[in-house]
């Protein structure tokens, strides 16, 4: 049957972290079973903002062959064992969404509940106290350890991230055009893609043609006209402005997201230089008045200028579409408060790898694709939705409105199943897990009313053996670990000539 293989050209309209991920990972694992073309021009630009990531970018990686020290070398990268979330519940209070698992959890029963007996029997003791990842974020503490037994992701300059991809796709056999995309030409029969028309007028056939090119959505939308679910009335920001500033001291192992009157900021610590950028809703802070905010709160001399970014928080409805695959910011926009951009470029590069057609287009692949982009996309919302929405802030009409919203019906039954059970039940290949569930919902106010029998069945000593046991041994493992800056300089550092 392979006799019948024709060489499919995949052509990848534009370039930046979505273009050059999905480039370096087809050209890594389909070699010359296919044509691989991707046009992008140097005089557009690229968001390059996505500088936070989630622990599944490692295996992105290590699927590509990436040397991890190399790859954190070349983008300036710093370890991430979490978000920690200032102002959220209500201002002057934090708490920290890591990577870790927290405690020990029972087959019957997540860790949570052993937890909150131990509350009912005098240990009061925080939860916090049961993650390593979590405790040795709080003390600038990081190193890999046996057995993989620390969950990080990395912090990284998503520009340079693409350069390095770059590398890789070109010398597994990946073509490279430079040129802006002037027309998009359809086939009158099929109504597919036939060809891409550069503005020089060369012209680039595909009989698979991945669009990359932001929120211009070229292809997928200007083209195809598929559609879009907006979601902004769930998560009301809409424009960010980001600026890069001179690091001031050692890089912490975690993203910082403080909330603000009108949304959030954040500050993602790099090797040679310091992210920082606001979030918010333009009806309630006009573009000047945000950016003094954000000007007022940096730390470090700014190495850049500001960039503004509009966006309406959403999913593409068909990310798939003919023949058409929308990937990164062409296929929707989850806001970046947990870091998931980059995430879902990976999931789409992945999936569309997977379903790779040998023939004709299958419409069940098509269709199997566009569910489950959506569903991770509608998880995601959900998850973001939960940070809004519990909290026991009033104290501006953009809170208000986040208290007052109504949330779709997937929320409100995770939300109520943990208030009332304290339990969080994970669904199909769904990102975050039970732990980051229950580190949230309990960081933003909502407290389980019941626990699982389970716990019960231990007795007073057996408990605090088990609490004081894990407690002792995540002391005692970050109490060993060497500062984060430290090892980063050690593992992957290089002068500070190198890295300007």
């Amino acid at each position: 049957m392979m006799n019948d293989y024709v060489k499919r050209r995949i052509v990848i309209a534009g370039g930046g972290t979505a273009g050059w991920m999905a480039a370096a990972a087809l050209a890594r694992t389909m070699g010359s079973a296919i044509d691989l073309t991707l046009i992008e021009s140097d005089s557009i630009g690229t968001i390059g903002v996505g500088e936070s990531t989630i622990p599944p970018m490692a295996t992105f990686n290590r699927l590509l062959g990436i040397g991890e020290a190399e790859f954190m070398r070349a983008t300036q990268a710093t370890f991430k064992l979490g978000i920690q979330f200032e102002n959220w519940k209500v201002q002057g209070e934090n708490y920290f969404h890591s990577f870790g698992i927290t405690g020990r959890d029972h087959w019957t029963a997540g860790f949570q509940h052993f937890w909150m007996h131990g509350q009912t029997k005098g240990h009061a003791e925080s939860y916090d106290d049961y993650c390593l990842e979590l405790k040795a974020a709080a003390e600038g503490k990081f190193a890999h350890l046996p057995d993989n037994r620390m969950n990080y992701a990395y912090q990284l300059d998503s520009s340079r991230y693409a350069v390095f991809l770059r590398k890789l796709a070109e010398a597994d056999g990946a073509r490279r055009i430079e040129g802006k995309i002037a027309e998009v030409r359809l086939d009158g029969n099929s109504g597919q893609i036939a060809a891409l028309v550069l503005d020089g007028g060369q012209c680039v056939e595909g009989d698979l043609l991945i669009d990359c090119t932001g929120f211009r959505a070229l292809l997928i939308e200007g083209a195809l006209h598929s559609g879009y679910d907006d979601w902004s009335h769930h998560l009301p920001c809409d424009s960010a402005i980001a600026v890069q500033t001179e690091s001031v001291r050692p890089p912490v192992p975690y993203t910082r997201a403080i909330a603000h009157d009108a949304g959030w900021q954040w500050r993602i610590p790099l090797q040679h230089r310091q992210g920082n950028g606001i979030v918010y809703c333009s009806r309630l802070l006009d573009r000047d008045a945000a950016l003094d905010r954000l000007f007022a709160t940096v730390e470090g001399q700014r190495l850049t200028e500001p960039n503004v970014i509009r966006f309406t928080t959403g999913a593409r409805r068909k990310q798939w579409h003919r023949n058409c695959i929308a990937i990164g910011l062409s296929g929707g926009f989850m806001e970046p408060l947990e870091s998931t951009s980059i995430h879902l470029i990976q999931r789409a590069v992945l999936r569309l790898i997977r379903m790779l057609p040998m023939g004709e287009i299958s419409a069940r692949d098509i269709a199997e694709f566009n569910d489950q982009q959506m569903a991770d996309m509608v998880q995601i919302r959900d998850f973001l939705i939960l940070h809004y929405k519990a909290t026991e802030r009033r104290d501006s009409p953009f809170w208000r409105h986040c208290a007052d919203m109504d949330i779709p019906d997937s929320l409100t039954q995770k939300i109520e199943l943990f208030r009332e059970t304290g339990r969080v039940f994970r669904k199909n290949e769904e990102l975050f897990a039970e732990n980051s569930w229950v580190q949230v919902m309990m960081g933003q106010g909502i407290m389980p009313r019941a626990y699982h029998p389970v716990a019960t069945r231990l007795s007073d000593g057996e408990l605090d053996q088990l609490l004081k046991g894990l407690r002792d041994s995540v002391a005692q493992t970050v109490a060993s670990l060497p500062a984060h800056s430290a090892y980063v300089a050690q593992y992957c550092g290089q002068p500070r000539a190198e890295a300007a």
